[in-house]
């Protein structure tokens, strides 16, 4: 079972950091410390080059370069039984080297290890698809596309996933806005009413934290409810006094369903039980 971690500050804990921030990385340990994976490493080596190994939280981590990688993947399935690729991803590292590096996480089902393989890749650089070895690199591949812009070779349909096909720009690289471009923010409203409409409509809020009280919705707010498009302003809203639907109690064919409500009866927990 895992260890429990207690959670009473979490909320204290800011969720966001610097986008150029890097994770100091784990402890890392020699291959030769285990045995299956001194094995794996020395059969993958008269295959492919290694540039580097080593053991990390217990993943063995292998860096290849981007060429080799259908032949090291092959290789892992076939040979060394890692017969399920769990993750397929990227990592943006364009500020401080000016590429990607492309990750591939596998599992032995047989042997209960785990091998993660990287290659690292330029910017404008392509690199094989490994689709046609393991099914689910068909949308994971899709997904770096989208998400970061690396092209992949022979993939039997490399097209957006997520985005629409004619969105400007890859979102998860760590230069593109947090709150998208002008062609983010325009790109609901061009597609729907035209741009013509944009003095009109006004561009995308696309802040999903952001809530504004006094927009056109008017955001349910308890004793202040007020009706869709009244004109309010910032301490000139109107009081509603707070009613309850059962408040009179509910009764069918003489019986009493429920109660009538009596606020000197109601108690409010102090905590939770």
């Amino acid at each position: 079972m895992r260890a429990y971690t207690p959670k009473d500050d979490v909320q204290k804990k800011s969720y966001y950091n610097d986008r150029f921030y890097i994770t100091p990385t784990l402890k890392k340990d020699s291959v030769y410390s285990d045995g299956v994976f001194s094995s794996d490493i020395s059969s993958l080596k008269n295959i492919v080059e290694v540039l580097d190994c080593y053991i990390q939280a217990d993943h063995l981590v292998i860096v290849i370069n981007p060429e080799d990688n259908k032949k090291a993947i092959i290789h892992l399935k076939e040979i060394r039984a890692y017969d399920f690729m769990m993750e397929l991803t990227a990592v943006d590292y364009m500020a401080t080297c000016g590429g990607f590096e492309v990750v591939y996480e596998m599992l032995s089902t047989t042997k209960h290890k785990r091998i993660r393989v990287k290659a690292f890749i330029k910017q404008g650089d392509a690199i094989e698809s490994v689709e046609s070895i393991f099914r689910m690199a068909n949308w994971s591949e899709r997904e770096m596309y989208d998400m970061y812009g690396i092209y992949v070779n022979n993939h039997s349909f490399l097209k957006r996933i997520l985005m629409p096909y004619d969105w400007v720009g890859h979102p998860l690289l760590k230069t593109y806005p947090l709150q998208g471009d002008e062609a983010a923010s325009w790109y609901e409203v061009d597609k729907i009413f035209g741009k013509e409409a944009r003095e009109i409509v006004g561009p995308e809020l696309r802040d999903a934290a952001c809530v504004d009280r006094y927009d056109t919705e008017r955001f349910a707010r308890l004793g202040h409810e007020v009706p869709k498009g009244v004109e309010i302003s910032e301490g000139n809203e109107p009081d509603t006094p707070i009613r309850y639907q059962e408040e009179g109690g509910v009764k069918l064919f003489g019986a009493t369903l429920v109660t009538p409500f009596d606020k000197k009866e109601k108690i409010q927990l102090k905590e939770r039980k």
